[in-house]
């Protein structure tokens, strides 16, 4: 489904990630883990379009992917990206009405009653539909998270983009929203990248967990190398010894 090969990316004279060559099925639920600052972040928006590669290919189906964002990939970013105005239902509803032509978003008619027909059934998936009503600042963070996970899969996307979505989420709700995406990982058939901090939830989630983590050092000059994949482990298949491994090497860039 996704090709990565010779993946370069670089600010200016600061190399981000240097050489990536990787290929992913589709189905499948990629785990990204790594340092603060070692790239994984860039490698998703690289993803969704909002980026473009320095040098390298990065290809959907065979082809380019698009250069910015389009129905095939939905993101969810740690801060809740809905909209304080509208209430639950009316958020999910404008997820639907931004992905028609035109700029208001607005929906009319038949349209409209299909959206919002839509909308409950995706609300019932994520377990809101009693708090459709509801405005954001009412609901707790999972609920937020929940919204957000909504609003992304209503353009029916193939691929589902997860930029750290739990880091500010304590244990109990983190645990409901793991149930959650692999639920609908597996019903909505989709394809999951999530980037993560916390090394045991990446192994817990993902089917494949990748590291990121330089792949060459210079004292001198800590802008000039990137970070690779230097890790791409199937979960269930990993020696415990490469948890100490990758923790210690995540220990290590971020005193870089």
């Amino acid at each position: 489904m996704i090709d990565v090969k010779n993946l370069w990316k670089n600010y200016g004279n600061k190399v981000v990630l240097e050489g990536i060559n990787v290929s992913v099925k589709e189905g499948e639920f990629i785990t990204l883990v790594g340092a603060s600052g070692c790239g994984k972040s860039t490698f998703l928006k690289l993803l969704l379009g909002t980026e473009t590669a320095s040098k390298g290919s990065l290809l959907l189906d065979g082809k380019p992917i698009k250069g910015e964002p389009d129905s095939d990939r939905g993101i969810v970013f740690q801060q809740y990206s809905v909209f304080p105005h509208m209430t639950v239902l009316e958020n999910v509803i404008a997820a639907k009405g931004f992905a028609e032509k035109g700029i208001t978003g607005l929906l009319w008619g038949r349209k409209r009653k299909e959206a919002k027909a839509a909308a409950e059934r995706m609300l019932d998936k994520v377990g809101l539909s009693s708090s459709s009503h509801l405005y954001p600042h009412h609901l707790s963070g999972g609920m937020r998270q929940r919204l957000a996970i909504a609003q992304a899969l209503m353009g029916k996307p193939r691929i589902l983009l997860l930029d750290e979505p739990f880091g500010a989420l304590d244990p109990g709700i983190r645990k409901d929203m793991h149930a959650l995406v692999l639920d609908l990982w597996r019903s909505e058939k989709l394809t999951v990248f999530m980037v993560t901090h916390d090394l045991h939830e990446g192994f817990y989630l993902g089917t494949r967990l990748w590291v990121f983590d330089k792949l060459r050092h210079d004292p001198q000059a800590p802008d000039a190398f990137g970070a690779g994949i230097t890790f791409d482990l199937p979960v269930g298949q990993t020696d415990p010894k490469h948890l100490e491994t990758i923790e210690e090497n995540m220990k290590e860039f971020s005193h870089d």
